[in-house]
């Protein structure tokens, strides 16, 4: 009996320092603090405003980010989590209750949810436009 107990600790705490490892492995939040400031983003000549509401842990959230740095779109993240002004935006104004949201120019264009696809077409049709 007491034997079993004694494997059955040891294999507990196994379990939890692996768990305790594996956190330290996962990749970091970064979070840029003057993007959650809507004034604070300067956009190029003839690119359009687009503001993404999201939040660190959405998957879809997370390719649209990637996509955006990897196409050198600036862009204002607005993460509702964190940002409870974003929340009620994301809520009210964009009839929304799941993320990501993704704004062009002063409300023109609203896109729900992130396809790469999709979001060029708008983003070009908003360029050809201004």
């Amino acid at each position: 009996m007491k034997e079993a107990t004694m494997k059955m600790l040891a294999r507990m705490s196994f379990l939890a320092l692996l768990a305790l490892s594996l956190t330290g492995c996962a990749e970091p939040v970064i979070r840029d603090t003057q993007l959650n400031q809507p004034q604070a983003a300067v956009f190029p000549p003839g690119q359009p405003k687009v503001v993404l509401y999201s939040t660190s842990w959405c998957p879809h959230c997370k390719e649209a980010k990637e996509y955006f740095k990897k196409n050198n779109i600036v862009y204002i993240n607005r993460d509702v989590e964190e940002d409870s002004d974003a929340m009620e935006a994301l809520t009210e104004t964009y009839k929304s209750r799941a993320v990501p949201v993704i704004v062009i120019g002063n409300d023109e264009k609203i896109l729900k949810g992130f396809k790469q696809e999709e979001f060029e077409k708008a983003y070009g049709e908003f360029k050809k436009v201004k």
